[in-house]
């Protein structure tokens, strides 16, 4: 399964908590020495966010209007949490160049 950076970084770090805060990932961009503008942060977040709904790795709890959802907290789901723990034994890459 490919999942992206952000993606790796939203499972790991809610593999802890029963429910994790949506906000706590902001932080995946502010440790990023190339990063976009602070407007479009929460659009990724949220498409993240949903792809991985998709995929069945995550619980999304929120609002819901006619048009969209509004995802304020996630949990991990059975997947989610064996992929999380998978990504932890996985070796980093180094930024060589």
């Amino acid at each position: 399964m490919l999942i992206s950076k952000l993606q790796k970084y939203i499972l790991i770090n809610s593999l802890g908590n029963r429910k994790t805060n949506r906000q706590k990932f902001v932080k995946f961009y502010l440790a990023q020495k190339i990063r976009p503008q602070p407007e479009i942060f929460t659009k990724i977040i949220t498409k993240s966010l949903e792809r991985l709904i998709d995929k069945g790795l995550l619980v999304g709890y929120g609002e819901r209007t006619q048009f969209k959802w509004f995802i304020k907290e996630i949990e991990l789901t059975a997947a989610g949490r064996r992929l999380a723990k998978k990504l932890l034994g996985e070796q980093q890459k180094l930024p060589l160049k």
